[in-house]
């Protein structure tokens, strides 16, 4: 069982390493401005995240809006179009994770972290099929229908990411695992759109998302 002073010292290990790396690449390979923020709400959010806070949620907002105006650059529309979902669903990510920290009727805070939860397996299963699936057809629809720069790598990390922003705003455990494919897809894209502050994050991402899907595995409970 991890100590609350071992979850605040990893804390202070992710945040500062994200931070880091953000820096060091973007004095290495400049980029556009706009990139470097974007990673560095991201880095915050995502390790609050890990850790359960409900602060994640702030942040969050701040890298919804750089990372579309990055993806408007680029014209990955996917990414466009699951950024206007995260900002409605961060509103009620806030309002489900506070509601997750308190309990009774006086609502009352008794927890600084929020319980996980886990999806049983075959339902999980289910899950990533259709994803896959609906992601193959949503990139043939922009390759033959728009000037999308990378249509499947644009499905495959848009479709998966509307599944895994619900199971987060509903503290699901299994968000983690979707997290991680997406992540590492978008290392692929970003690198060849040459943007390296992207890559730096979602590399740090797809660290994070290992080590969430490891935190959320210890106190979960099957839905």
């Amino acid at each position: 069982m991890r100590t609350a002073d071992q979850n605040k010292r990893t804390t202070v290990i992710l945040l500062s390493a994200g931070i880091a790396v953000q820096a060091v690449t973007y004095l290495i390979a400049p980029d556009n401005i706009w990139a470097l923020i974007s990673a560095l709400f991201g880095v915050c959010s995502v390790v609050l995240c890990a850790q359960g806070k409900w602060l994640t949620f702030f942040f969050g907002f701040g890298q919804i809006l750089t990372y579309t105006y990055l993806c408007v650059l680029e014209r990955f529309y996917g990414g466009i179009a699951i950024n206007v979902f995260y900002f409605c669903s961060q509103i009620y990510g806030i309002y489900n994770w506070r509601k997750l920290l308190k309990e009774g009727d006086e609502g009352k805070k008794t927890r600084d972290v929020i319980p996980f939860r886990r999806m049983r397996p075959t339902a999980f299963a289910v899950l990533c099929a259709g994803l896959l699936a609906l992601s193959l057809l949503t990139g043939w629809v922009l390759g033959h229908y728009t000037n999308d720069t990378q249509p499947y790598l644009d499905a495959l990390t848009t479709v998966p990411a509307f599944a895994a922003q619900i199971l987060l705003v509903m503290a699901y455990r299994e968000q983690w695992f979707i997290w991680l494919f997406i992540d590492l897809l978008y290392v692929v894209m970003w690198w060849q759109a040459e943007s390296y502050c992207m890559v730096a994050q979602y590399v740090f991402w797809c660290v994070n998302a290992t080590y969430g899907a490891v935190r959320w595995s210890s106190n979960g409970q099957s839905a």
